[in-house]
């Protein structure tokens, strides 16, 4: 085996830089593993491949586009994966093939090397919901069963996406825990006071000299009995309302992910639209949908003041998207136009400067990208709600981007301003 400075060096020569540990003047930190495979190969191929943001600069993200036929770099992210790569370089493998199999449209290979990344490797789930690399995998039956196996956790795909989805949760429901602690706890005294209960009851049936009271054993016995049995349903209860509102978090944060043409022809994603606006998503037939933004225009001006804009989503679009074979996901205008992978979106959202901008650039319509993943997550929501799937159907979210309410056909524009308030007011600030 040639030696790994070697090997260096020969890439450093076919890349026509100075050295393999600085390049563009960024310090890679990878090794061999990492830079053969994912620098020469992944970057040749012109796509925006994941890597860990502390080992190589965004700037290499729009160099090297020498075209590179996919099946060739699975090969190499194979190499490098026998190379004896550590862990963050194993992670930024696993999670490019993933990226290969989604361009090829192979679901269930995506899926199982993602699945080796986030167990194994402490792979982010927010990074597989944002990058747009792999938009045509997340709407694909693989990607929601992946979604779901990861937000119940377990030994197969780790439960980080879990830990984050309950302390979201624990944040909503603040006294779930301490409810779940008294329920233990009276269970718990029940079980005791049955335990001391029935000896007693035994002794009461049988009678005789001392013998204890039997209609009063018998009370404390079925009152124990009965306490355990409720409170045992209510921890249940609780436990499944738990399930649900994690569903739902799940459902909330994919539509968060979400990306939107603007009037202004930048991409964004719906997360950057929290405490701008209130999207209202308009799903069904394509005679239907017009129909409601015909009728939409009418109320033009007030809805434009409770911050209402139109999201259109027609039935069967997303499976008549062509995929275009110039890279992985969204066009590099796309890609350039999203959030960098690993950024905090939170904290870009709060920013003054973008949020001015986006006023700026929000009009009464967006376009949605990638419709075949808004056909998926509102399909989602309609089971979630006991709604058939494909029905036509509207979904109002707040301006904290939760879904505020949604029905079946669509909206009553009139009714909608009754319902929403001028954003200036008072409730829409309570609502951010």
């Amino acid at each position: 085996m040639v030696g790994r400075t070697t090997i260096a060096k020969q890439i450093a020569v076919s890349l026509d830089v100075a050295s393999s540990k600085d390049i563009a003047g960024v310090p890679t930190q990878f090794s061999v593993a990492t830079t053969f495979s994912m620098l020469v190969y992944a970057e040749k191929l012109g796509f925006s491949c994941y890597f860990p943001l502390n080992c190589v600069s965004n700037v290499l993200y729009i160099g090297l586009c020498n075209k590179l036929p996919v099946k060739d770099a699975l090969v190499q992210f194979d190499t490098a994966l026998t190379l004896n790569p550590n862990p963050v370089e194993a992670q930024a493998a696993f999670y490019n093939k993933a990226c290969c199999h989604a361009y090829r449209g192979e679901g269930k290979k995506a899926a199982e090397c993602l699945r080796t990344a986030l167990k194994e490797y402490n792979l982010k789930f927010g990074t597989i919901l944002n990058d747009p690399d792999l938009a045509s995998f997340r709407a694909l039956p693989e990607f929601k069963e992946l979604q779901e196996e990861a937000r119940l956790g377990g030994e197969d795909i780790g439960y980080s996406f879990r830990r984050d989805l309950k302390l979201i949760s624990e944040v909503q429901a603040p006294f779930r825990g301490v409810r779940r602690f008294f329920y233990v706890a009276f269970i718990a005294a029940a079980g005791i006071s049955t335990f001391f209960t029935i000896p007693r009851l035994i002794r009461a049936i049988q009678g005789g000299d001392g013998a204890p009271d039997i209609g009063a054993t018998a009370g404390n016995a079925a009152i124990n009995v009965v306490g355990i049995v409720v409170l045992v349903a209510l921890l249940f209860w609780d436990n499944k309302k738990e399930e649900e509102q994690l569903a739902q978090i799940s459902r909330d944060e994919t539509l968060s992910r979400l990306p939107l043409l603007l009037s202004t022809n930048r991409i964004v994603e719906l997360v950057q639209l929290r405490d701008t606006v209130r999207p209202v998503i308009l799903a069904g037939k394509k005679e239907t949908v017009s129909l409601a933004m015909r009728n939409a225009e009418k109320f033009r001006t007030e809805l434009l003041k409770r911050g209402v804009l139109l999201v259109p989503v027609i039935w069967g679009e997303g499976s008549e998207t062509k995929l275009e074979k110039k890279g992985f996901g969204l066009s590099q205008k796309a890609v350039a136009s999203l959030p960098s992978i690993g950024e905090d979106f939170d904290q870009r959202t709060q920013s003054i400067i973008a949020k001015s901008k986006l006023k700026s650039e929000i009009r009464f319509k967006a376009e949605v990208v990638s419709p075949a993943e808004w056909e998926r997550w509102i399909k989602d929501q309609q089971k979630s709600e006991g709604v058939t799937p494909g029905e036509d159907v509207y979904i109002i979210l707040r301006l904290d981007g939760r879904v505020r309410r949604s029905g079946k056909g669509m909206p009553d524009w009139a009714q909608i301003l009754k319902e929403l308030p001028p954003m200036e007011a008072i409730l829409s600030k309570l609502e951010r």
